[in-house]
């Protein structure tokens, strides 16, 4: 009888791409593993990847000193122009209005003046009151504005992140293929071969039985 070759051994896969092996499948011990080989951009995209959205999550509802003082600087700015503002647009009305008493009355020791002006400082008063309410507004907007930044940005690490597995994902996938062909050869090739020596020991056995049945 022929003697049959002993089981093939596991058949490892790789992926090449651009001639460099990106991924591979072998049997190590008892372990079939999958490995996706990064190289040196991959590595640091994927490490900037992950400590960016470790940062931004670690630290999202937090407002450093120095972004309070740009906020702060905005405002104060923004608060400056508006009251500068009001100053051209009610500063002429209480000059105006001195001008006009003074020329009819000599005084300002009067009901009149005092009911307009009082009106002209109200109206003012408000004005500034709105102005502070915008400025306070403007400031929860920053802070709104801020932590939509970071949910974006945490959102687009994300999606780069799952973009990245995916393609690790989809290489080592091959690999694995690749290695599952390479044993489902193998384990056909073996299962033919033990055909081919049965069949032959099939027929010598056969040819034996033939040439001993013979007379002489």
């Amino acid at each position: 009888m022929g003697k049959t070759s002993k089981y093939p051994a596991y058949s490892s896969g790789s992926v090449q791409l651009n001639g460099r092996t990106v991924s591979t499948a072998q049997k190590v011990g008892n372990d079939v593993r999958t490995n996706y080989n990064m190289d040196n951009d991959e590595k640091e995209i994927f490490s900037n990847i992950k400590s960016g959205m470790n940062n931004t999550l670690k630290n999202f509802n937090n407002i450093s000193d120095s972004q309070r003082t740009q906020w702060g600087e905005q405002l104060n700015a923004l608060k400056a122009q508006g009251i500068e503002q009001l100053n051209d647009i009610y500063n002429p009305m209480q000059e105006n209005l001195k001008n006009d008493i003074a020329s009819r009355f000599g005084n300002f020791d009067n009901s009149v003046f005092m009911d307009n002006l009082n009106n002209i400082m109200n109206k003012k008063s408000k004005a500034i009151a709105d102005l502070s309410n915008d400025i306070m507004s403007v400031q929860n907007n920053l802070y709104t504005q801020e932590l939509n930044n970071r949910m974006n940005t945490i959102s687009f690490l994300s999606g780069l992140n799952t973009d990245l597995n995916n393609n690790m994902l989809n290489y080592m996938n091959a690999a694995s293929a690749n290695a599952r062909a390479g044993n489902t050869y193998n384990a056909q090739a073996y299962s033919a071969l033990g055909r081919n020596n049965l069949n032959n020991y099939m027929n010598l056995a056969g040819s034996a039985l033939r040439f001993g049945s013979q007379s002489f």
